[in-house]
């Protein structure tokens, strides 16, 4: 939606160094964000004045329907990701 945004270097802009310590304030940080983006992309789906097939100004043609089924499409699968650690550390 930022016509100014640029992705962080892959992979490094996006995990944290295998040396760092992840502390509860950081995790926490990091739900809270997810959440935030999450709920945007429901405000932007929910938003009667955009038409989520036309196509983004600022992209190479990308829709916003397109965007909005890529985020779904990875939290999905993330989500199963956490529900597999979970089943295997018998973390319910």
């Amino acid at each position: 939606i930022d016509p100014s945004w640029v992705s962080p270097d892959w992979p490094n802009g996006y995990w944290p160094k295998e040396t760092d310590t992840i502390k509860n304030k950081v995790w926490d940080d990091t739900i809270n964000a997810f959440l935030k983006d999450r709920d945007e992309v429901i405000k932007l789906a929910k938003d009667e004045n955009i038409d989520l097939i036309s196509v983004i100004p600022h992209t190479k043609g990308h829709t916003y329907l397109r965007e909005i089924l890529l985020v779904a499409d990875h939290n999905a699968y993330h989500l199963g990701q956490i529900v597999t650690v979970r089943k295997l550390l018998n973390d319910w």
